[in-house]
């Protein structure tokens, strides 16, 4: 799936360059806990997450992940948002819960 199609999907305001929207996404994994991502988390990804602290971009930066969902209408600071853009990482917003989210991406092709 492209990040295009997961914003449709999930209904996503969306922060991300044009660029990015046409990228392939190899999978998704869910976590609140970035620990968790550090240690079982794969590149080429989306991370879908409830959390809102710079952390989330520096774990999906180190992972080599393209894309963050954050989750349950939740809304990103600026400094956050410009944390994602200067790493190159797209950003997207949605009011689905998680457990909606990832049903979602599994739905659209996202297996792993």
């Amino acid at each position: 799936m492209t990040i295009r199609e997961i914003a449709e999907r999930i209904d996503a305001v969306v922060y991300a360059e044009p660029e990015q929207m046409d990228e392939d996404l190899s999978g998704a994994f869910a976590s609140d806990m970035m620990s968790d991502v550090l240690a079982f988390g794969e590149g080429h990804a989306v991370l879908v997450t409830g959390l809102l602290n710079p952390q989330i971009v520096r774990t999906a930066h180190m992972l080599d992940m393209s894309c963050i969902i954050v989750v349950r209408g939740k809304v990103a600071s600026e400094e956050i948002k410009q944390l994602a853009a200067s790493n190159e990482i797209a950003m997207l917003e949605t009011k689905m819960t998680m457990f909606e989210t990832c049903g979602k991406l599994y739905e659209g092709g996202l297996r792993k």
